[in-house]
This record gives structure tokens, sequence and C-alpha cells, in this order.
């Protein structure tokens, strides 16, 4: 993978004239005990991350977990005490003001929670307003601005004023303002943080949507796990300056690497945190010229009552046991299979398939291009959300096949 930043071992420690705090926190000494010592506020404590091209990071911790002062060392807001942070060839925790200010116009941008909107400028004049900075002409740069405008839907505001806007809408013109500047790295500190729970769960979809599109590198930081295990890719929890646990959500809520972040997880929405690929199993299949007793042999090799029939690799029917038993074996399946079976994506979270569940019978799972990789079954879908931490798997057990890999 590209990696497009790099920090590492990376601190900040707010008023350590002396290094005293520095070398107490070298010999382990916790936040707390150093600053009720010497007064000195340890900001960052040794973290060390990369974000790969395309990724969202998310960075989630407490006010106060030191989330906020880490992502403003990113674009040089502040500079670390030690450590390095990597953009390109350029280190941004000791470079040139020149340099810095080059890599903020050409390489990284920041959204704020609070918007930072010009009241007297119109939305097109706001969005255009960083592109304007870097000497584009008007021509160039409203034209940019519209088109980032049209990305978040909200092209026929470009003549509005901010205050005509609701807070959604005017978080939206912020997003279209980064996103103008065309930025190799999208930072966004807590920028839904503002926002009602309704708009602000529209305007992470919104993200989403957008992220599908632009494949854009983001930092995200932000205060609430769910929000966290939405948007993520991959999850890093601080606390105390320092990084708990990196990883995907699925393994953050699976395996959680203390108790403090157990006791995080513990009453997550896990319904919105695995998705169905996490649970297939093997599918039993056979071609749609295949025979009943073709059918039935697979159904005996995979120990199965049902097998998904398939034309070109697409789902296009339900075999069960008893109907290929009680016709003649020679009989083709297309002719005694339920046709239109329950088929979800392999990419959809748990919580969008409860609709297929009901039907009660196991569903075949498909990839992007439709075709079948396995299946889920409600018990399935069940036992994940029943399950927590000390129930996954243990690491003796035996992995599962992959899914897709079913009869030949």
């Amino acid at each position: 993978m590209n990696v497009k930043l790099s920090a590492q071992n990376v601190s900040k420690l707010f008023n350590d004239k002396q290094g005293e705090g520095a070398s107490r926190l070298a010999k382990g000494q916790s936040k707390e005990e150093i600053f009720r010592e010497t007064g000195v506020t340890v900001g960052i404590n040794n973290v060390s991350f990369d974000v790969n091209e395309g990724e969202i990071f998310v960075i989630m911790g407490l006010s106060g977990s030191g989330k906020s002062t880490l992502v403003r060392t990113l674009n040089g807001l502040i500079r670390p005490t030690s450590g390095k942070i990597l953009i390109g060839d350029t280190d941004v925790a000791s470079c040139s003001k020149d340099a810095l200010r080059d890599v903020r116009r050409k390489k990284i941008t920041m959204v704020f929670q609070h918007f930072a909107l010009f009241p007297h400028k119109t939305v097109l004049e706001n969005v255009a307003f960083g592109l304007k900075l870097k000497g584009i002409a008007r021509e160039d740069r409203n034209k940019a601005a519209l088109n980032s405008l049209a990305k978040v839907g909200l092209d026929a505001y470009a003549d509005s004023l901010p205050d005509q806007l609701s807070g959604g809408m005017q978080q939206r013109v912020g997003l279209a303002r980064g996103l103008a500047n065309d930025p190799e790295i999208l930072l966004m500190d807590e920028p839904f943080g503002a926002l009602d729970p309704l708009i602000r769960r529209e305007m992470q979809d919104e993200l989403i949507g957008l992220q599908r599109e632009l494949k854009k590198t983001i930092i995200f930081i932000t205060h609430d796990l769910n929000e966290a295990m939405i948007l993520g890719d991959r999850i890093a929890i601080m606390k105390d300056g320092a990084f708990v646990q990196v990883g995907t959500a699925q393994e953050i809520v699976s395996e959680p690497s203390d108790d403090y972040v157990r006791a995080f997880v513990a009453d997550i929405d896990r319904s919105r945190v695995f998705k169905v690929s996490d649970i297939a199993s093997d599918a039993a299949w056979v071609n749609a010229d295949a025979t009943a007793s073709d059918a039935l042999k697979v159904m005996d090799r995979q120990k199965s009552d049902l097998a998904y029939v398939v034309r070109a690799g697409v789902p296009v029917g339900l075999l069960i046991r008893s109907d290929a038993m009680e016709c003649a074996r020679t009989t083709p399946v297309r002719d005694i299979m339920h046709a239109e079976p329950p088929v979800v994506a392999e990419e959809a979270y748990l919580n969008e398939v409860y609709a297929a569940a009901q039907t009660g019978v196991p569903m075949a799972v498909t990839n992007e291009d439709g075709k079948l990789v396995g299946v889920v079954s409600q018990e399935q879908i069940f036992e994940q959300l029943a399950s927590g931490p000390a129930e996954e798997e243990s690491a003796d057990s035996e992995p599962a096949a992959p899914a897709g890999k079913v009869a030949e």
C-alpha cells in the first residue's frame, strides 16, 4: 500500500522548558504523575502510525485524550516535542515555514467542527476561498468550487449566504471547501460534533458516499465510538496521549486489547460493525443445467438440505433436498428450483439484511459482480449479534474455509 502520511514516535509536551517532563515520560511515569509533580502536560505520548492512500483512519478518544492535539501536529499547527510526521518527503514536524505552507496548499486540508465560514461571503465564495489564496483565476476557481458543491448536493445554493443554510448544509459547505482544493489528505476534526443526531447520521452517510467516489485519504477525529465504527477503515483509540489499540472495527470489537477498550465496546451496536462477509460460510451450489442427482450429491458433500442454483455464477434459484428427492434423478434443477432466492451483498452490514433474514431461509451472499460467494443464515446473524469479546473464536480454533469455495 502507498503510505500517504507516516507519524513516527511523535510526542508533544506543553510547558516542558527544562525537558524534565520528557525525561519522566521516558522512564514510564504517567501523564497524571508528570503533571502533578512538574506542571508539564503530556499531550501526545510516543505515537506512531501510517495512513494508507484512500483509507479513512479514525482517531477516537474522550475529551483530554490527545486526539485534537495530535491532528493539529499533522498539519503543523502545533510542532511536536519530538518525532517525525512525513507527508511525502516533507517532515511537517521540522520543515521550514515555506515548506509547511506548500504542504498545506497542495497536500493537506482541514475541515473543522465549527464550519469557519465567512458570513459575508456567498457559499460559492467560501468554497473558492482556498483556491483564491493559491492564485487561481476567478473563472477556474469558481468552476472548481461549483463542481465541489455539486458533490455535496449544494450547487443550487452557490449564491446563498451561510446564515441562510441549516447547520448540516453549512457543514457540507465546509466539506466542499476542503474538497475544492483537491488535497491528498483531508483532516477532519470532529466535523459533525455540533450537529443534531439525525443530521449527523446523514453527514456520515454523505461522507461514506463521497469516499466511494473520491477515495480520498482521510484522518477523522471523533469522540463518538459508533461514528468511529461506522466510518473507519481502521480506528486508533487514544488514552492519555497514547494509542491503546489500532485496528479495524471488527478487530477492536472482537478482540479489545485491554479493559479500557473492552468497556468502550461493551454497548456498541454490533450490527453496524460486522458485515455479511464476516460471518458467511460455504454454500452448496449447482449449475442451472445440473440434475437432481447432481444436486443431492452436492448437498450430501456439504451436509446441507438446500443448494443454490447458479447461472454463470449468479444465484437464480434455491433447491430444497425434499424437492430433489421426490422427482426423477434426471430432472433438471431449473425445473424444480424455487426462483428469486434471498440474496444479500457481502459488503452489507448486518443491520441492512434483517428484512431478507426474516424469510428464515439461508441467504445467498454475492460479491460486487453479483456472483455467489457464500451463504449466511438467520442463526449466524443472531450468534454474531449476541456474542461478546469473551465468546469470540479462540486463537487455537481451526480457521473456517473461505466463503465461496463451495462445490466444484
